[in-house]
């Protein structure tokens, strides 16, 4: 039986409707400014954040990422001790989205994937021995929105047209991945170290503190990188962004497409043997002397 990955799968209680269909599906829908549940969805929130979600609100507030991070963000799992996402802060003692005025989205240009989709959820999914992800949809119903009542029938794909959603779900499409990969390798890659979550939060969200780490002497000692690449990248948070996810999928899974200098990677190969011979003399020596211990004479 072939086994799935899914982001938002539903459950019990969910408002998302258990079906899941492709995009030529038709939905009946309009959220418009007049509606008597206007803001009702932006006054209670639960909204996750891509990495291309983050990038654009910190570029609409001209903010680095670190001070967008620490104003408008909390961080929460997105599997118990593992990898870790982000979601909007809202507002102080409140519910409600910080970006909500009474004309609607005070960000609406640049509102986040989720804003986009709804009342639509993407479901991402993965087999086990596949390498890309596919994806379904899937319809939320919540009470309050009246949204579903207008006469208006259009497919999801024209939905997600409309909304402008493409360009997120292909920019976003390498960090899915990311998660996927980890949540259904389980425990055969090992449980992540704590630098390796520190790195996959500085390169998914901290795209500038991203940014200092790849112009860093350790950075470029070791990874051998076309001078006009490199400006590329650095000059352009999406490209840096793209090269980010790159740069996880080979820290975290070995998937090797950044080069590596040649006399780097072996004497950091030498290091990492050199401490593991450390680890095992150690381990040996302590064994050694638990076994000294149990043959060592009572006091009397």
């Amino acid at each position: 039986m072939d086994t799935y990955m899914a982001a938002d799968l539903p459950f019990h209680g969910s408002p998302v409707v258990p079906e899941m269909c492709d995009g030529s599906k038709s939905i009946r829908f309009q959220c418009r400014k007049g509606i008597a549940c206007w803001n009702a969805c932006c006054s209670n929130i639960d909204i996750s954040l891509t990495p291309y979600d983050i990038l654009r609100l910190k570029q609409r507030l001209n903010l680095s990422s670190g001070e967008f991070l620490q104003q408008y963000t909390v961080p929460y799992e997105l599997e118990k001790d593992g990898i870790v996402g982000v979601k909007l802060r809202p507002v102080e003692n409140g519910t409600a989205c910080r970006f909500m005025t009474p004309e609607g989205c005070g960000v609406y240009e640049d509102r986040p994937t989720s804003c986009r989709y709804y009342p639509v959820a993407l479901l991402s999914m993965r087999r086990q021995d596949e390498y890309t992800d596919t994806r379904s949809y899937a319809l939320v119903k919540e009470s309050h929105c009246l949204g579903h009542n207008e006469p208006r029938e259009l497919t999801i794909d024209e939905y997600r047209s409309e909304q402008g959603v493409a360009e997120y779900d292909e920019l976003a499409r390498g960090w899915r991945q990311l998660i996927l990969k980890k949540k259904s390798s389980g425990p055969s890659i090992g449980k992540p170290s704590k630098s390796s979550l520190q790195m996959f939060f500085m390169v998914c969200y901290d795209i500038d503190r991203f940014r200092a780490f790849v112009v860093s002497e350790g950075f470029n000692e070791l990874y051998d990188l076309d001078m006009e690449e490199t400006i590329e990248i650095l000059g352009d948070d999406t490209r840096l962004m793209l090269f980010g996810f790159r740069f996880l999928k080979q820290v975290l899974f070995g998937e090797n497409t950044i080069p590596l200098k040649e006399d780097a990677a072996t004497k950091r190969m030498e290091r990492y043997r050199d401490k593991l011979q450390k680890m095992e003399q150690e381990a040996v020596e302590r064994r050694m002397a638990e076994q000294d211990g149990m043959y060592e004479e009572p006091d009397a």
